[in-house]
């Protein structure tokens, strides 16, 4: 068995990347490092994950039942384990699944860097999108329907932030993603690398998606829930809708990309 490390007050400094977990989340973020909550997240970030793992927090009574899965934690990674108070302590609110992680982001990877060069492929833009909760939904349904990539801008939220992660159920930690600049650089990657861009959008005048046939390389782009694409965008890629019934025009932006992964998908066969 793993051995851990007990920890006895919320003031040992060996614990410090846990500590007021939301209000780093909501403030300045958790800088080169990030925050793993669960059991089903903390495997896949010891099983699948791509990123180094710094540490695991544990409350003391999870210890025993976790006992298989700790021992894939690398070796020199420390475990740390605390009473249910003091983990909560630390935390800054009720950790009832009482299981931690911490990772390291290492350097960010570019968008030539998680795009293939060749053969099919579905890549996932996703522009200006800050709900962490969409974010999440999102990588979800892109690992779910075979994406290769997801690209986002630099308005769009942090996939590695907590909860983007386990909205995601773990996916943020091992599909290649890459973020940085505008919209508009999204585009330009996609279409460097041999991508057509897809714009998703309920303006009347856009083609059905089940109308179009599939090219081997397609990048899905979306906006942000509520004003969704800007028109300039829209107008740099192929504007696609999704029907819907007379009356409403628009679902929530995880749902579209999900129709629209789930399309593209099936088409491929």
């Amino acid at each position: 068995m793993k051995i851990a490390t007990p920890i006895s007050g919320a003031d040992d400094p060996r614990v410090t990347a846990y500590a007021a977990i939301r209000e780093r989340d909501l403030t300045s973020g958790h800088g080169a490092r990030f925050i793993v909550e669960g059991k089903v997240t903390l495997e896949t970030l010891l099983t699948r994950g791509r990123f180094e793992v710094e540490s695991l927090f544990l409350c003391e009574t999870r210890l025993a039942p976790l006992a298989d899965l700790l021992a894939k934690v690398p070796a020199g990674v420390p475990v740390y384990v605390a009473p249910q108070g003091v983990m909560d302590e630390v935390a800054g609110f009720p950790m009832h699944r009482g299981v931690l992680a911490c990772g390291r982001k290492g350097a960010p990877l570019r968008p030539a860097d998680v795009l293939s060069a060749e053969g099919p492929s579905t890549a996932l833009l996703l522009s200006g999108l800050s709900n962490h909760d969409n974010v999440g939904a999102c990588f979800r349904n892109a690992a779910a329907f075979g994406a290769g990539a997801v690209l986002l801008d630099a308005e769009s939220c942090d996939p590695l932030y907590r909860k983007a992660i386990r909205v995601s159920s773990g996916t943020t930690l091992w599909l290649p993603f890459a973020q940085s600049g505008s919209g508009g650089g999204l585009i330009e990657a996609a279409e460097a690398s041999g991508h057509e861009v897809w714009a998703l959008t309920p303006r009347a005048d856009a083609a059905p998606l089940p109308s179009l046939k599939v090219p081997e390389r397609l990048a899905l782009l979306l906006g942000a829930e509520g004003p969704g694409l800007p028109a300039g965008l829209i107008a740099r890629a192929r504007p696609v809708r999704i029907p819907m019934t007379d009356g409403f025009d628009s679902v929530n932006v995880a749902t579209a990309a999900a129709l629209a992964l789930s399309h593209v998908f099936n088409a491929r066969g």
